[in-house]
């Protein structure tokens, strides 16, 4: 096992890292996720206004101890992110354990990161980003396969982690409809060192999401899910209810322009996305109640074990 995959999963109880939902994630959620045995993540840009991210990292850092999983914090590098620089001095105050970025690589925000020992996984939705992303001197890769929840890619799982395998042999981490113990494993035996898991985490009780939208992950599934790039300028998977609700026909949807993506402003439409739109994954099929974060790690670790036993037992 590469010396980096190792140092994330040494304090785990299950191969997962939940990803940073925006507005969703908050330090209550990741808290729980962290206790439960997998690394928890948000967004920086979830804490609002920039006083507020200090409060949070201060929080997570007293909170969580060498007994818990470690937590991540999501740094949207893209150039319409406006205080990338104030939020990564943040991250390197409180010498954040794992930091993903997004929306592009950057040197300088990897270097930082470094300075402390902290780790950096670089979330892409091609072997061409992947490579581009581990040259600048990210530590680790998130594969965003088809049927990831957001801002997803088109490519199959199977595709996407052969290709970066073939030439890479860090932290790799699988996005793409993971919502069961049993995708978790299938993550692990097409190369993957983590599932990668969000919208199932939007149906818990420490998330901070609207009520309608956890009722409607609990009742949708993958039909429900369509992917445009009108709500950000960039391609992603959203919940055809919610759609429908801003008065859209999600069958009609015209294009979107990526310059004029600013998260949280609505960017090509009246219906902000994530507000009004509601990102999801195509794995919500498996989630069927609204639960306490400890106990959706809990079933996805039984169905792990299970999936586990019934494999080796099929070996006999």
């Amino acid at each position: 096992m590469h010396p980096t995959t190792a140092k994330l999963k040494a304090r785990l109880k299950l191969p997962v890292i939940a990803s940073p939902l925006f507005i969703i994630s908050n330090p209550e959620l990741v808290i729980a996720q962290c206790k439960a045995g997998i690394i928890g993540s948000f967004p920086s840009l979830n804490a609002r206004p920039l006083s507020q991210l200090d409060e949070w990292l201060h929080r997570l850092s007293t909170e969580l101890t060498d007994a818990d999983a470690p937590y991540a914090v999501n740094l949207i590098v893209h150039k319409s992110t406006d205080r990338l620089m104030q939020d990564l001095d943040l991250v390197v105050k409180h010498k954040v354990p794992v930091i993903i970025t997004s929306l592009g690589a950057r040197e300088d925000v990897n270097a930082a990161v470094h300075s402390y020992g902290g780790i950096v996984l670089h979330d892409v939705i091609d072997n061409r980003f992947a490579k581009k992303a581990i040259e600048k001197g990210a530590d680790g890769l998130i594969a965003v396969a088809a049927g990831a929840g957001g801002h997803a890619g088109t490519q199959s799982p199977f595709a996407l982690i052969q290709e970066i395998r073939e030439w890479f042999d860090g932290p790799l981490a699988l996005s793409g409809a993971i919502a069961t113990g049993d995708a978790v494993l299938a993550a692990e035996a097409m190369g993957a060192d983590f599932g990668y898991i969000g919208s199932a985490f939007i149906a818990t009780e420490e998330a901070r999401a609207d009520q309608g939208y956890k009722d409607m992950i609990v009742a949708s599934g993958a039909a429900d899910i369509v992917y445009s790039d009108l709500f950000t300028g960039v391609w992603g998977n959203y919940l055809r209810p919610s759609v429908v609700a801003a008065g859209l026909d999600p069958d009609n949807l015209p294009k979107g322009d990526v310059s004029t993506m600013n998260f949280g402003s609505g960017g090509n439409t009246d219906a902000k996305a994530w507000r009004d739109i509601w990102g999801s994954g195509q794995g919500i099929g498996a989630v069927k109640a609204v639960l306490p974060a400890a106990e959706l790690v809990a079933r996805l670790k039984r169905e792990y074990d299970a999936a586990r036993a019934r494999l080796l037992g099929g070996q006999g």
